[in-house]
């Protein structure tokens, strides 16, 4: 049984940051991609980073140069670094992991496996 589990969400105030962790367990995360998303209300699923098992990383346009993704295979845990939050930064944020093509990676449908994901809130 796979479970991820995310942690660090919280009320912020615009311009601060916050670190984000998904621990996992019932897989070896360094054989799978490792993906966030984020999902406002009213709003539909939206890709926030990824980072691939081949090492590589990508990010929406709307997080590039604030957001960034880590992993830890000693640990089987990946993060995800929130500098200078804005309110439109707030949401539910999910980890998750699968085997998604580069072409797919921003497609919640392409991945397998979901926590319960963890609310930011960014407001003054």
């Amino acid at each position: 049984q796979v479970l991820l589990q995310e942690s660090g969400g919280g009320l912020v105030r615009p311009g601060d940051s916050l670190r984000l962790s998904c621990a996992a367990s019932g897989r070896t995360l360094r054989n799978y991609a490792v993906g966030w998303f984020r999902q406002a209300v009213g709003k539909d699923r939206e890709f926030v980073a990824a980072f691939r098992s081949t090492g590589t990383k990508h990010y929406a346009d709307s997080v590039k140069g604030r957001f960034a993704i880590s992993r830890d295979n000693a640990k089987n845990t990946a993060d995800l670094q929130m500098n200078s939050l804005l309110p439109e930064d707030t949401a539910v944020y999910y980890c998750t992991i699968g085997q998604p093509i580069l072409s797919e990676l921003r497609n919640p449908q392409s991945w397998y496996h979901w926590g319960q994901g963890t609310q930011v809130t960014v407001s003054s």
